[in-house]
């Protein structure tokens, strides 16, 4: 793992790439173990690293060496997030990317939908948005590149591809991923106490609740 300050009072711990479940996991169970400790304000998760919020202004060396010595001790459980099944409507309007996605792998919108829907996903990390949730998982052929020219709005609730993974806007933005679909799920809810519908670890699996070709 390696250690870097960002400010007076903030780490940045990063994992070698690639970024992987296995390494993710570790991550997930360095945070829960880091939130415990007293003079730590937040942890932030993200690929591959995590980013360590303090109470004080950091001695850097020291707070290494600490880190580093939870890090070698840690001990990682078998944790299971929560499993989502998401609805989507595929195609149309808010998926306007799909026949695109499809021309770029030489195949149909049918198989892109198929194989979309088929595996269950990982949430690597929330982040970009409140309650956008980066999914490992998508099959290697539906790998397919950002857009050139990212659009300046995207509806809330679009599902696209953004090179290896997948993942869902909870609100409207700008965004350059491609759009194959979209849901009514809402994935932000300031009024719940946990405001997130999904968090790091939870497994999420796409439903074909239409197809607009």
């Amino acid at each position: 793992m390696n250690i870097v300050p960002i400010s007076e009072s903030a780490v940045v711990c990063s994992l070698p790439p690639p970024a992987s479940i296995q390494q993710q996991r570790q991550l997930w169970a360095f945070a829960r173990q880091l939130q415990l400790e007293q003079d730590i304000v937040e942890v932030v998760l993200g690929m591959n690293n995590l980013t360590v919020f303090t109470d004080f202004f950091v001695d850097f060396k020291p707070l290494v060496q600490r880190l580093e010595q939870l890090w070698a001790e840690l001990k990682v459980s078998d944790f299971q997030g929560r499993h989502i099944e998401i609805p989507v409507i595929y195609g149309g309007e808010r998926g306007q990317d799909l026949s695109d996605v499809a021309k770029f792998h030489q195949t149909t919108p049918e198989r892109i939908i198929q194989m979309h829907s088929e595996p269950i996903y990982t949430v690597y990390m929330i982040g970009f948005q409140a309650g956008f949730p980066y999914l490992g998982g998508l099959p290697e052929n539906l790998h397919t590149p950002r857009r050139a020219t990212p659009r300046t709005v995207v509806p809330a609730g679009s599902v696209g591809i953004g090179g290896a993974q997948t993942g869902i806007y909870p609100f409207s933005s700008p965004g350059g991923w491609q759009l194959i679909g979209y849901t009514k799920q809402a994935l932000f809810d300031k009024n719940q106490a946990q405001p997130t519908l999904l968090q790091a670890g939870d497994t999420v699996k796409f439903i074909v609740e239409g197809i607009e070709l």
